[in-house]
């Protein structure tokens, strides 16, 4: 009996592997502006984390892909998202813990900095200036260093840095 039903499993398996098909799990190809995260403090207890997609030059210009007056996602693909895991001071204006997107309208001599509470967006197609939490403007300067990639960082005290090309602006965050 035992050797019946160990012959009538092993026939039922042999006949589900030859009928079924085998399905490898098919992924997508690399993100061409992949997705990055930048935090600060880079240890310990964190106040501030970013997640956003970095696109990159590839002979555009500047201005081109981030167009003066223009809102602008802060990134590619998915809107750029900041969390505040405290109460903050962005750039001078008082900011309760939370998670918002980061968006930007370029200027030639100021960049105005948005912190919106429309989350879970495409880009800044869905922008409703009504949602705005905070506007803040920082000078543009400029960097003998060109980055390929546009890249957000923070110094050890906790300034936000944008750069992309030989552009920064600073936003300070205490």
């Amino acid at each position: 009996m035992k050797t019946l039903k160990l012959l009538f499993t092993l026939c039922f398996a042999l006949i589900m592997l030859s009928t079924g098909e085998v399905n490898a799990q098919k992924f997508p190809g690399l993100d061409k502006s992949p997705m990055d995260m930048t935090s600060f403090p880079s240890k310990g207890d964190k106040v501030v984390k970013i997640y956003y997609s970095r696109p990159q030059l590839k002979g555009r210009s500047l201005s081109e892909l981030t167009p003066n007056g223009k809102v602008w996602r802060t990134g590619a693909n998915e809107a750029t998202e900041i969390t505040f895991f405290k109460d903050v001071t962005f750039g001078g204006k008082s900011i309760k813990a939370g998670t918002y997107v980061l968006a930007t309208i370029p200027g030639e001599k100021e960049w105005t900095i948005i912190l919106n509470s429309t989350l879970d967006t495409w880009g800044s197609y869905s922008y409703d200036e009504s949602k705005d939490v905070a506007r803040v403007t920082a000078p543009v300067t400029s960097d003998k260093e060109s980055l390929e990639a546009f890249s957000i960082a923070f110094n050890d005290e906790g300034t936000l840095f944008l750069g992309w090309d030989t552009l920064r602006v600073a936003v300070p965050i205490k």
